[in-house]
């Protein structure tokens, strides 16, 4: 794998992960939520578990 697709490969799991996030708690709550919520589903993509 190259360096471009292995940052392609982060950039659409964290890009993914955000909008995961964003359905989940919906809109209007302050960043800090958001951050927490991907920070977790981050951390559950690169384990696999969705």
């Amino acid at each position: 794998m190259t360096e471009r697709e292995n940052l392609n490969r982060i950039t659409e799991s964290i890009i993914g992960a955000a909008i995961e996030a964003h359905r989940a708690l919906g809109p209007g709550l302050l960043e800090s939520a958001y951050e927490a919520c991907l920070t977790v589903s981050v951390y559950r993509r690169e384990r696999g578990e969705r």
